[in-house]
């Protein structure tokens, strides 16, 4: 499988202009022959939108003028895209849309919006209220969005519902400096997708998009980690960039006879020990 991962420097509230980059992206991701390409958090709208975003707001349907050559452009690759996302009763969702053969295959809605810090999303969005595994032409896979997994459960979630490769994206800003040049954003993130990957012995892709928006500034380092944790593909840090990286789904096997934590997870456990944990 011949995996993309798109790290694009997006234009707030501009959703026209961001189409066209997906495009140009797309082109380019055909061009050297890619199956599935991935864009990061909110690519489709830019991030800090706070008052704008009713008005970049859609639906992933053909009638949706963003969506309609999106949902095209996927006869001939798969796509995901990071986009604002309004449902029948006008709540406003961070959404990822995965995309197949012409058909919107799933969508994902950020299930925790962080409201701390210089994070403001629980003012303006609705949380999404469920995490669901599903079939592509690849495997199944599932999508996470930026705060969804620096919580445990999610991943875990997309584990035992079957997902073999684990698609996160992002919004990361910069934040503070290790002692080498790497940011500290980076490095914590790099460090919990690569114990995801190990942990759940799945493929991990994640992709974060680059540029500034209000002073703010997203780092990019996309990477693909294997299913034991061994790092098959990374991005630049800081400029856009299409990284692509060769999948073979039949280390899956390999990994999962020799460390067969699949096989052994007894989820019964976590479920009667978190109903007497809710419950007090």
């Amino acid at each position: 499988m011949k995996l993309a991962l798109a790290q694009i420097n997006t234009r707030l509230g501009c959703p026209d202009d961001n189409l066209q980059k997906h495009l140009d992206y797309i082109a380019k991701a055909l061009s050297q022959d890619v199956e599935l390409l991935v864009f990061p958090e909110l690519s489709l709208t830019g991030y800090i939108l706070q008052d704008l975003v009713p008005s970049v707001a859609c639906r992933p349907t053909n009638n949706d003028p963003i969506f309609n050559p999106l949902i095209k452009a996927s006869q001939k690759l798969d796509l995901v895209v990071g986009f604002v996302e309004e449902d029948l009763r006008s709540r406003y969702f961070i959404s990822a849309a995965y995309l197949s053969d012409g058909k919107v295959v799933h969508v994902h809605r950020k299930l925790y919006l962080p409201t701390y810090g210089l994070f403001d999303e629980g003012r303006f969005f609705a949380a999404g209220d469920s995490v669901k595994a599903f079939d592509t032409q690849f495997g199944r896979m599932g999508i996470l969005i930026c705060e969804d997994f620096w919580h445990a459960s999610p991943p875990y979630l997309l584990w035992l519902d079957g997902a073999d490769l684990m698609i996160f994206i992002s919004a990361s800003p910069s934040r503070g400096l290790t002692a080498s040049p790497t940011l500290e954003a980076s490095r914590w993130v790099e460090h919990i997708n690569r114990a995801y990957a190990s942990l759940f012995t799945s493929f991990v892709a994640s992709t974060n998009r680059v540029g500034y928006e209000d002073g703010i500034n997203f780092w990019g380092g996309a990477h693909v980690y294997g299913p034991d944790g061994e790092l098959i593909g990374k991005g630049p840090y800081q400029n856009e960039a299409l990284t692509k990286v060769e999948i073979d789904l039949s280390e899956l096997q390999h990994i999962r006879t020799r460390l067969p934590l699949l096989r052994d997870e007894r989820p019964g456990i976590v479920l009667k020990e978190l109903e007497r944990i809710i419950n007090g």
